[in-house]
């Protein structure tokens, strides 16, 4: 029978490939365009999707973000706080994740760093570990297992939602 935790990983695992899928090999202008004024870039979405990943992920590990502790914050050259992770970020502010560091091979290789600390987290625990209340500040608090189902949600959704500009932009093209 297959435990909790590798449904988790595989779960991960399929971000992971669908975040290579949706910005491998673009150039930074692909990345950074935006469908829409309004609209989010693939630069921002993956961007987006590995800093909550990260921030989430550190947060019930215990650890330091990838982010900072791998020093991707200092490669990407993003003008945001260390603790951003695009959350409530404007239309304005969407646009900024973009110049020189904002390139796939970083994208993808923040997501990597990221997903290889979340997999090695996964594998620290085992099923009993995701009852763990982890946040009080919700009525129910929020078990580990909530946490995790709540990142690979808004995970899932942003990498389809970078998929999904990818073909619109290669149909332009």
């Amino acid at each position: 029978m297959t435990s909790s935790i590798d449904l988790l990983e595989d779960a991960f695992t399929r971000i992971r490939d669908t975040v290579r899928r949706a910005a491998g090999g673009l150039e930074p202008d692909q990345l950074s365009a935006r469908i829409d004024p309004e609209a989010n870039s693939i630069a921002w979405l993956v961007w987006h999707l590995t800093r909550v990943q990260d921030d989430h992920i550190a947060g019930v590990a215990g650890t330091p973000q990838r982010w900072t502790d791998g020093g991707w914050e200092q490669r990407f050259g993003l003008p945001f706080a260390p603790d951003a992770t695009g959350y409530a970020q404007s239309a304005a502010e969407v646009g900024q994740v973009a110049g020189p560091g904002v390139t796939a091979e970083n994208l993808v290789g923040y997501h990597e760093d990221v997903y290889t600390a979340t997999v090695a987290y996964l594998h620290s625990l085992d099923d009993g570990d995701l009852d763990r209340v982890v946040d009080t500040s919700w009525n129910p608090p929020v078990t580990l297992a909530v946490r995790l189902v709540s990142v690979l949600s808004d995970d899932l959704q942003h990498a389809g939602q970078a998929s999904f500009v990818r073909g619109v932009l290669e149909r332009r093209a």
